[in-house]
């Protein structure tokens, strides 16, 4: 199993950098953990995406640990059904939450996150941040804090998160 890229949010597929997003987020996939069937990308926690990881943080747009995570997802899911039923029309899938997850996580944690991830595929991606759970912590939530997984709750935070991944918009692929 990979995880498979859907469809982008509208803000990002109208951007002449959609395609260099795509590219990203496809881009040398990894297992996320030893065995695993599920890879993803691993992307540096550069400064354009640390500015935009703390401006969500701001915004509270930052959910933080992976059992708050999979219940809001989980509410999410059951409310989005919810909704398609009532409507008997089912919604597309498109990308439109963001899962960070450090590099130093335990088996067990990565085992979690897959599952988490093949639970809500239609609509979450995961991105394996090259960066510890430390460096992380301490950049959305203080010094001493430890922040091992932290999603993106928000279209305009997912869209500014794409965005910092992919660089400028006038950098050529």
């Amino acid at each position: 199993m990979s995880d498979a890229i859907r469809r982008l949010p509208k803000a990002v597929e109208a951007d002449p950098r959609a395609a260099r997003i795509a590219a990203r987020l496809a881009a040398d996939p990894q297992p996320l953990r030893p065995g695993g069937s599920l890879r993803i990308a691993t992307i540096p926690l550069d400064a354009a995406l640390a500015d935009a990881l703390r401006s969500a943080r701001t915004a509270n747009r930052v959910r933080r640990g992976l059992e708050s995570i999979t219940a809001a997802l989980d509410a999410e899911a059951h409310g989005l059904a919810q909704v398609d039923r009532e409507s008997g029309v089912a919604r597309g899938a498109r990308l439109s939450r963001l899962l960070f997850v450090t590099n130093d996580g335990a088996d067990r944690f990565y085992r979690h996150v897959e599952t988490l991830l093949a639970r809500h595929a239609a609509r979450v991606q995961g991105l394996r941040l090259d960066a510890s759970a430390a460096e992380l912590g301490a950049l959305l939530f203080g010094p001493d804090a430890i922040a091992r997984v932290v999603l993106l709750e928000h279209k305009d935070a997912v869209a500014a998160a794409l965005f910092a991944i992919a660089g400028p918009k006038d950098t050529e692929t």
